[in-house]
């Protein structure tokens, strides 16, 4: 239980100024409400050969694309923080397995992941008067692709630690190893906010389950080789 005590101490040191929460919350709403302005009335227009609004062609893609890239912020600092400050080499020598270390960042980052997107959603449907048709199971998926990004961003993140560029590696690094949850999740997302069943979706459903095990099951087995000096 080493990891609950070591995310506890990022939630507790986080929430104290609340700075890197607000930063990701404000740059997803502001991705919403840059699109929102860019198709203005225009996202309502029905395209008849494909049955769907304009917007319900776009909106999986929006979101994603606001929770990833707000996402990233507190990626880039989950460690690089804890190295400027000089204790990365402190919960080095904490006695206890360093996945301890990589599973109480996931269970951190996580928290603040999942704020972020609770906070856009809402304000993605109020901008444009959109009707989640699947709410649940639109949950489920946010929650599957979010735990895929974590999981994978972690162990990047712990990775390029050491280097001097690593707020511009990480995501040079990260994204086309995200292109299967990203693309399973943009799909199931489009699919859930029209009302589909999971039945729809058990190809994609099944890729981020797997994406998500795969990960977590390889960065315990490296976690410890990825941040030696």
């Amino acid at each position: 239980m080493k990891f609950f005590q070591i995310a506890k101490k990022d939630l507790k040191a986080e929430f104290r100024t609340k700075q890197m929460l607000n930063s990701m919350v404000i740059f997803a709403l502001l991705v919403i409400v840059i699109f929102s302005f860019a198709f203005g009335n225009e996202a309502t227009i029905f395209v008849s050969n494909l049955n769907k609004k304009i917007v319900d062609l776009l909106a999986p893609g929006m979101l994603w694309i606001a929770f990833t890239f707000a996402g990233m912020l507190g990626l880039s600092r989950s460690f690089a923080g804890e190295k400027e400050e000089g204790c990365l080499e402190g919960l080095k020598l904490c006695p206890a397995d360093r996945s301890e270390i990589y599973n109480g960042k996931v269970l951190s980052n996580a928290v603040l992941m999942f704020l972020m997107e609770m906070a856009t959603l809402p304000i993605f449907v109020v901008l444009f008067s959109y009707d989640i048709k699947n709410l649940p199971g639109l949950i489920v998926v946010i929650i599957l692709g979010t735990s895929g990004f974590i999981f994978v961003g972690t162990l990047l993140s712990a990775l390029t630690v050491n280097t001097r560029t690593r707020e511009i590696l990480l995501p040079v690094i990260l994204f086309p190893v995200l292109i299967p949850v990203i693309l399973s999740a943009v799909t199931a997302t489009g699919t859930m906010l029209a009302n589909g069943d999971f039945s729809d979706v058990s190809g994609e459903m099944q890729i981020l389950v797997v994406y998500d095990i795969i990960f977590f099951v390889v960065a315990q087995m490296v976690f410890e080789y990825t941040i030696e000096d």
